[in-house]
């Protein structure tokens, strides 16, 4: 695919958001991986619609759980995205093998996600004092297009 780095997201709750997702991946050419369960069907209307056209023109896979995701993707270094992270996504360099893993609005990745093994680092996207999060599409843009921007646009 490119060179942008892959985006998972664990236990996606909004359709609207992954169908944001389905069609950044397609824009940048990464692929998307969905951790299950998901929070609505993917014949959702509101994920179709957010995903326009993009459908076709991206990848996404589904894992049945946070295990079959890891196998799934290997030996990568996977940067998990917390609002109480201390490292900034930006001190990062990113390679376009790495993944990014986000949880679902409104918890964030649980605990056991966060502190696992196999999560290379946790990572924050700074934002104003006084605000809780970013909404959980335009968080995964962000960090994908700086890892992309990195990595000179593959």
């Amino acid at each position: 695919m490119s060179a942008a780095p892959d985006i998972a997201f664990f236990e996606p709750r909004i359709p609207g958001n992954t169908g944001n997702a389905i069609r950044l991946s397609a824009c940048v050419g990464n692929v998307l991986h969905l951790i299950e369960p998901l929070g609505f069907e993917m014949d959702d209307a509101k994920l179709k619609r957010a995903g326009l056209d993009y459908h076709e023109l991206s990848h996404f896979v589904t894992h049945t759980n946070f295990d079959a995701f890891l196998e799934a993707v290997g030996e990568c270094r996977i940067f998990a995205f917390s609002s109480h992270a201390t490292t900034n996504f930006s001190d990062v360099n990113f390679r376009s093998d790495d993944v990014l893993l986000f949880g679902p609005e409104p918890t964030g990745l649980p605990e056991e996600i966060l502190n696992h093994t196999r999560v290379t680092e946790q990572l924050r996207i700074p934002m104003q004092e006084g605000v809780r999060s970013l909404n959980l599409a335009v968080s995964a843009s962000i960090a994908v297009y700086e890892g992309w921007r990195q990595l000179d646009f593959g």
